[in-house]
């Protein structure tokens, strides 16, 4: 139950604060979410012991009234629900041949609070581009060294008093990253833990100050599109990203 329970609480968060404003009757975001988690257990195929392969192109219908409901949020609701349906591929170890895609669509022969899920599995090369998220903010890791601080000279300004003004560094050498403390005030910390000088992993949580700096890897399907969250959990994922990830030093 464990597993099941961390994911239904991730439902929770998604679909809370504005979301739950919006849609106080019709389909809801969380209806979506376990439908894509109900696909994905269905059509999951076992290709061998170590590979499970699950769609990574859906298309989300609903009622014409959902439809303009849902689409009021734009892209933010098939981010979440992009990040949800990875989240659960990790935990259940599946695996995608390509991009994730999700699009939602209007089905006039659906009456109101219905869904329906189509789904295909497209084969694509995936990119992996890190990126930094910041108080509800992406940044690309596109430079060799990213200093972070509250001062105007750091590549990425903080609004926190408690940071330094050139507080952490950011560090990628084109298929690592490293984080480390330019000898601040109130030091840094790595998932909890005070960090001088680290190898980040995917998902690794740099604090300084009040400010949490989330390090992750997306997954770019190579004909385009948005990006999508890849978590790392074991070494088969590790090896399908060809090496990406070296050991630590």
């Amino acid at each position: 139950m464990g597993i099941l329970d961390n994911f239904e609480k991730g439902l929770e968060r998604a679909v809370n604060g504005a979301f739950a404003k919006t849609f106080k009757s019709g389909l809801q975001p969380v209806e979506i979410t376990a439908a894509l988690r109900r696909e994905l257990d269905t059509k999951a195929a076992v290709v061998s012991r170590d590979r499970i392969l699950a769609p990574n192109k859906f298309s989300v219908r609903m009622a014409p009234a959902d439809f303009q409901r849902m689409s009021g949020l734009g892209p933010t609701l098939v981010d979440e629900l992009t990040q949800l349906v990875q989240q659960h591929a990790a935990t259940q170890r599946y695996q995608f041949a390509g991009g994730i895609s999700i699009a939602l669509t209007e089905d006039r022969g659906l009456s109101v609070g219905m869904v329906q899920i189509d789904s295909t599995t497209v084969q694509g090369s995936v990119a992996w581009t890190p990126v930094l998220d910041i108080n509800g903010k992406r940044y690309p890791l596109g430079k060799s060294r990213t200093v972070i601080g509250r001062g105007s000279d750091a590549d990425i300004t903080v609004d926190d008093t408690g940071t330094s003004r050139r507080h952490v560094e950011i560090l990628w050498d084109g298929s690592r990253a490293k984080v480390r403390d330019l000898g601040s005030t109130n030091g840094s910390q790595l998932n909890g833990s005070p960090v001088k000088e680290a190898v980040l992993e995917p998902d690794s949580v740099v604090t300084i100050g009040r400010t949490r700096i989330v390090f992750r890897v997306l997954a770019q399907a190579a004909s385009g599109g948005q990006p999508v969250d890849r978590h790392i959990d074991d070494a088969t994922q590790r090896h399908d990203m060809g090496g990406f990830w070296g050991p630590s030093a």
